[in-house]
């Protein structure tokens, strides 16, 4: 451990060039699966969420991961260079290089999109979901919501820019990572996993609307779900009471289901 009481940062290489930065915590407890935290757009796998995981995981000895998508904190590529399809790939080379057994996916914002197409993918290595804000589909909604003359600006330069309030810089939206995204989206298909699923959303989240988390629970058929809303939460669900929330979302994932 580093004096900042974080793990070390390690390096995937990926075999179609650059890396996936990562850190990793050994658990101690075999009975209990492991736990893979993924980011938000824009984010990285140091924020506040991320690292109350890796102590709750660390008091209970299990496993826990967490990594950066290509294009976002310490791992390679520039944000612009990379699409949802790359960040879904890393998601699954972490899974299958740094994790043994069932593994509960935290996926927050966009990374709640991530977990669930890992999910689809990796169908019998993911045991449990749990979504705060979770983001699927969002591209799409994006590009609806442009106007005539942004669609043309998009066409023409092959990136649009829009103002952020959680980053002092603008986000830069490419018509490649708009395209890919919409060729991705798992909202219009009913889904099935065969473990469970937990979702939070905050009803005062002005970025992603707390009725996806119901849309989410619709289209989905898994063996247990539940959506928790939180009256006076935001988009980030970073205050004290919500990291309990996820938290305890996460060791109920971990115990096996009664009703089952």
């Amino acid at each position: 451990m580093t004096m900042t009481g974080l793990t070390s940062v390690e390096h995937i290489n990926r075999p179609d060039g650059g890396y996936i930065a990562y850190r990793k915590s050994h658990g101690k407890r075999n009975d209990l699966p492991g736990v893979v935290f993924i980011h938000g757009l824009r984010s990285d796998m140091d924020g506040g969420k991320a690292e109350r995981l890796n102590e709750f995981c660390a008091e209970r000895g299990q496993a826990y991961v967490r990594f950066d998508c290509r294009g976002h904190g310490k791992s390679s590529n520039k944000f612009e260079d990379t699409i949802l399809s790359d960040w879904a790939s890393d998601a699954q080379l972490v899974i299958e290089r740094l994790t043994e057994g069932p593994q509960i996916i935290v996926g927050s914002s966009m990374g709640g999109w991530l977990m669930l197409l890992t999910a689809l993918a990796l169908p019998n290595r993911v045991s449990g979901l749990v979504g705060i804000a979770a983001a699927p589909d969002f591209t799409r909604g994006f590009y609806d919501g442009l106007s005539a003359d942004d669609k043309a600006l998009l066409n023409r330069d092959g990136r649009i820019y829009r103002p952020s309030q959680y980053d002092p810089e603008p986000y830069v939206f490419t018509k490649a990572l708009l395209d890919d995204g919409n060729r991705r989206t798992v909202l219009d298909k009913k889904m099935t996993f065969k473990g469970r699923l937990r979702l939070l959303h905050g009803m005062l989240d002005e970025a992603v609307p707390w009725e996806l988390s119901l849309k989410i629970l619709a289209q989905i058929e898994t063996n247990e779900a539940r959506v928790q809303l939180i009256k006076d939460g935001d988009h980030r669900l970073s205050r004290e009471s919500d990291l309990r929330q996820i938290c305890q979302a996460v060791a109920d994932l971990s115990e096996p289901n009664p009703d089952l």
